[in-house]
């Protein structure tokens, strides 16, 4: 009997870890299910901000901003900037955290954005992404751009180089090594033009060939993606209003400021839509008719900036489209919450 007794806790003890085992391999090859993170997009003036703070609300969401320029402290009128009043309805990420003079760029922005997801979601909340930069979203959905790091000597003769022939000569030079790339920017990048003549110059591969190889599927989290879109005509009507409207809150006002605190030492910040514009104005004699010229140039450089975000964006499979003159806002938010509550 006592040997039986011996034989069964044996056979029990083997068995227990045989289970345990078996479930130990079971867990290796079951993923855990990916975080969810809501991302909208959408062209200058779709109307992102309302949506998104709306989302928020129904969502128990925390927006962190895609913009490139929201980073910085005194960039508010020309950038739209969410008010103190929507920050404080809704907690922002990614908003005034560096003065004027300070660098930020792609690699920056993922980093910090990623970071702000996992605190979110540490606390129970959700992550909603929000902007309209292609290249900014693209790096955080895939990994951030691929490319040797900097040589300072070399950076500096570029940019040496550009001050004294214009951006036009190396972007013209830009265009023949690597039309791809020079494609997806204007002669006013200077600094990506900059940038991409280094790589070319320290790699003398091709920009285009391999600033997103290798990262084909998004990472680490389950990123649900809307792109906020209206007709053409009703669009552009929206970004022409809302011109006239930051520059009857102070645009103009808002860049001279910031040109005494070293807008112009940001070579990103001042290339940026509306403060460049704003800046040429400022150096001209201010004639009603440069004044003229300033209101033009800066409506037609956002409507152009609208047209590349529609074309950038339908090269993104992962987006879906929402028209938002076709469905109420209401009917809109309650697709996007279903979708990132659904199993």
């Amino acid at each position: 009997m006592a040997s039986a007794t011996i034989e069964k806790k044996e056979i029990e003890r083997i068995f227990c870890g045989f289970t345990l085992e078996a479930q130990r391999q079971l867990s290796l090859t079951i993923e855990e299910p990916k975080k969810r993170v809501i991302v909208i997009a959408g062209p200058t003036a779709s109307g992102k901000t309302s949506f998104s703070l709306s989302l928020a609300e129904l969502c128990k969401g925390e927006i962190i901003s895609a913009d490139s320029m929201q980073v910085y402290k005194g960039m508010n009128v020309g950038t739209a900037k969410p008010t103190l009043e929507e920050r404080k309805r809704v907690p922002h990420h990614l908003i005034d955290i560096r003065d004027i003079n300070d660098p930020f760029n792609v690699v920056d922005f993922y980093y910090e954005a990623r970071q702000a997801c996992q605190l979110i979601l540490a606390r129970g909340g959700t992550p909603i992404i929000v902007g309209g930069s292609g290249f900014y979203l693209h790096s955080l959905l895939y990994g951030p751009p691929s490319g040797p790091p900097s040589v300072p000597e070399l950076r500096t003769l570029l940019e040496e180089e550009i001050e004294e022939f214009g951006a036009d000569s190396l972007y013209e030079r830009l265009r023949k090594l690597d039309p791809q790339y020079a494609s997806t920017i204007t002669n006013r990048d200077k600094q990506k033009i900059v940038r991409a003549l280094e790589i070319l110059t320290l790699t003398g591969k091709k920009v285009s060939k391999f600033a997103w190889k290798g990262r084909s599927k998004p990472q680490n989290y389950d990123f649900r993606c809307w792109f906020l879109h209206r007709p053409r005509d009703v669009l552009y009507k929206r970004i022409e209003e809302r011109c006239d409207r930051m520059i009857a809150e102070g645009l103009l006002e808002e860049v001279a400021l910031l040109e005494k605190n070293g807008l112009r030492s940001n070579t990103s910040a001042a290339q940026a839509i509306g403060y460049r514009q704003a800046l040429e104005f400022l150096d001209s004699k201010q004639t009603p008719e440069d004044y003229r010229h300033f209101i033009q140039t800066f409506k037609q450089t956002s409507r152009n900036f609208a047209k590349r975000q529609f074309t950038w964006f339908r090269n993104e499979p992962i987006f879906r489209w929402i028209d938002v003159e076709l469905h109420d806002q209401e009917v809109a938010l309650e697709m996007v919450r279903q979708d990132y509550e659904s199993l």
